[in-house]
């Protein structure tokens, strides 16, 4: 038997500064700015499923992600591409195929948005 699960625990964004990009964050995915800035540099997003954690201790220009690590879900792609059209986030692609858009976190991390 295998002792490693086949599930993702979490995944780790790299941030140049932890309080504006839980800040920022939270606002686009509507949620309350509660809990605590960990060791410094630590921010656990309250996630359903696959947890998200903001570090800016692993933060560097080369290691943002160029390329999208993962996707958020969603049900109603317009709506969320208008969602982030609104909040002025800097979106890199349109809606492709119905289906999916990217777009970057202010610290140049690209990320998806694809219909679930």
């Amino acid at each position: 038997m295998n002792p490693i699960l086949n599930e993702i625990g979490t995944v780790f964004i790299p941030v140049r500064d932890i309080e504006k990009a839980r800040d920022w964050y939270c606002d686009i995915l509507g949620l309350p700015v509660d809990g605590e800035v960990l060791f410094g540099h630590l921010y656990v997003l309250p996630m359903k499923g696959t947890g998200m954690i903001l570090d800016s201790k692993i933060y560097s220009e080369e290691k943002t992600f160029k390329a999208p690590a993962f996707h958020l879900n969603t049900h109603k792609i317009e709506e969320a591409y208008e969602h982030m059209k609104n909040k002025n986030v800097e979106l890199i692609t349109e809606i492709e195929h119905d289906h999916w858009f990217n777009f970057k976190d202010p610290d140049g991390n690209v990320l998806m948005i694809c219909k679930c």
